[in-house]
């Protein structure tokens, strides 16, 4: 009740200062015992004084005035004097541009367009089409959210090897223009390899340094995290990163300092129960909710750790690529061995037959091999080859095959014109 009178009271507060006034010198004329006619004579008695009066009034009016503007001049101008200061002082100790841009890419992927990232992916990563539009769907989704206290994702990549895995999360990384932290965790099957991710405790060598997990999470607190063959880690590294994906930290060891994991991409690869992951994927393709519950325990049965499984956002399964997708696979392996040799491989010149051998290897012998291991196979029949041709100073070569499925390496110049044959 009270609380409603006070604005009506404030409304009305210039006529009750009005009638105030008139009160006051009602009550002042009956103390002095005034009579209507004494009190006009003292108004007549004061008319001499009105004009200087007023001229005071005005004098003192204008004063305010000016020290009022004057006041707010000097408020705007030293609130600006403040801008101008935060501004250089970030010109004179950062890249501005760089933190601005930051700040921007932020915002943008918090509203990422899936089809965009799904249509680069599919272009990069061959054969897996559906795994692409899947993961650029939870990208989307998981950015979105506003608030949460575990990383922004935590995604299995299982599979056949040579499929596809790693290199989607590479992909993933450079597409959203993200840092990416690759481990290997074949080389975290010890107990001791987790003072590599998470530093040494104090007293122990390495502790003068942060571990690579934890140090590179400080320095890119948005990297995608690549953990490579994810069940070869040692179970004490798994429970480190439970933490990680609980939590939404970690820890390191050598100071103690938790470093978040709230912005990070966890991506882990693994190749067990490959022919059991295949099936499910060809028999559950469009149901994808029940595919996921047959892959959690198809990965279970394996032996992949429960406590992994429990904490993971998405299983994608990669098919085992067949025929021209093995092809491509194959064409852009056998490219990047040759480049390894610094070399390059001119325009069709990778003869058919190649790649066809290692679609028929392929096909002998099952899943289990990858395309990547079948080009090595290739190498070491024309690594010497590729050799000599570098010391007579070819820039661009092809692969053929004779009758007897022998590759041979021909040297060609810019001008296709074939300048000789090597063979191994």
């Amino acid at each position: 009740m009270f609380k409603s009178l006070v604005p009506m009271l404030n409304r009305a507060m210039p006529l009750m200062m009005a009638a105030f006034l008139i009160l006051a010198v009602i009550q002042v004329a009956v103390m002095l015992h005034l009579s209507l006619n004494g009190l006009w004579a003292a108004i007549e008695w004061g008319r001499r004084f009105y004009l200087p009066l007023a001229g005071i009034s005005a004098l003192l009016a204008v004063m305010g005035l000016a020290y009022e503007t004057s006041a707010e001049k000097l408020a705007r101008r030293g609130l600006r004097r403040r801008k101008g200061l935060i501004m250089d002082v970030l010109s004179r100790l950062t890249n501005r541009g760089a933190l601005e841009e930051l700040m921007a890419r932020e915002q943008r992927e918090t509203v990422i367009d899936a089809d965009e990232l799904a249509a680069s992916l599919r272009a990069r990563v061959i054969g897996q089409d559906q795994v692409c539009e899947d993961i650029a769907q939870q990208m989307r989704r998981r950015l979105a959210l506003q608030v949460r206290g575990k990383p922004v994702g935590i995604f299995l990549l299982a599979g056949p090897p040579g499929t596809g895995k790693t290199y989607l999360a590479k992909q993933m990384a450079k597409q959203m223009e993200r840092p990416l932290l690759h481990f290997d965790m074949t080389q975290m099957s010890s107990a001791h390899a987790a003072t590599q991710l998470f530093g040494s405790p104090k007293g122990y060598v390495g502790s003068d340094t942060f571990g690579k997990l934890t140090g590179g999470l400080k320095d890119h607190p948005d990297a995608v995290v690549l953990l490579d063959e994810i069940e070869k880690a040692h179970p004490d590294v798994f429970k480190k990163f439970l933490t990680a994906w609980n939590d939404g930290h970690v820890t390191e060891a050598s100071t103690g300092e938790q470093v978040s994991t709230t912005r990070a991409i966890f991506m882990l690869t693994s190749n067990i129960a490959t022919e059991a992951l295949t099936e499910i994927a060809d028999r559950l393709a469009s149901e994808p909710e029940k595919m996921r519950a047959e892959s959690v325990e198809a990965l279970r049965r394996s032996g992949f750790a429960p406590e992994v499984l429990n904490r993971l956002d998405r299983i994608f399964i990669f098919r085992a690529l067949r025929g021209l997708d093995l092809a491509r696979v194959a064409a852009l392996e056998i490219e990047a061995m040759i480049e390894g040799y610094g070399l390059h491989v001119e325009t069709g010149g990778i003869d058919a037959g190649v790649l066809f051998q290692v679609m028929v290897k392929q096909k002998n012998l099952g899943t289990g091999a990858s395309a990547r291991d079948l080009v090595r196979s290739i190498e070491d029949m024309v690594s010497e080859s590729l050799i000599v041709a570098r010391q007579q100073g070819a820039k661009r070569v092809r692969l053929v095959t004779q009758e007897d499925g022998t590759v041979l390496t021909e040297i060609a110049s810019d001008t296709e014109t074939q300048l000789g044959r090597v063979s191994h």
